[in-house]
């Protein structure tokens, strides 16, 4: 088997996600969920900043104890956010990850397929600059067909 020339096959991973069908489906979803996180962030600060401002304009009326208090209230507000960004962070990543799965399965298989049908040794995702050369005589460039497959 010396001398046999290896087939492969390159494409752009992010060329073709983007091109799915339900590619701004999901974008749409994750902007929505987005938003309403950042809304109930924003609701969050802007209640703690109300707060903040009403504890500054009456601290030197305020008796030692509710001094005290108010203080206390303050930092437990400020945990619960910080603790409920960083949960909004971690939700929104999952549900990123969840969305994304059954298309980037779907691409997956189409590749497996195309790679089987065309008798490829293996097929290379060009996207990051991973591969700055590839000899288009040894390669071929299946984006297109990728993206004709699922659609």
């Amino acid at each position: 088997m010396a001398g046999a020339q290896v087939s492969f096959g390159y494409f752009s991973y992010d060329q073709v996600l983007r091109s799915m069908p339900e590619y701004e489906m999901v974008e749409q979803n994750l902007a929505d969920l987005r938003a309403q996180y950042d809304a109930e962030l924003k609701r969050a600060e802007d209640d703690f900043n109300k707060k903040y401002e009403e504890f500054l304009e009456g601290q030197k009326e305020f008796a030692p104890i509710i001094l005290q208090k108010r203080q206390s209230e303050l930092q437990e507000l400020m945990t619960r956010n910080i603790a409920f960004k960083a949960e909004a962070q971690r939700l929104l990543a999952q549900a990123t990850d969840d969305a994304y799965r059954p298309l980037r399965t779907k691409l997956q298989d189409a590749v497996t397929r195309i790679g089987e049908e065309e008798g490829y040794a293996f097929v290379l995702n060009t996207d990051g600059n991973t591969l700055p050369y590839i000899n288009p005589m040894m390669g071929t460039d299946i984006t297109e067909k990728i993206k004709e497959a699922l659609r």
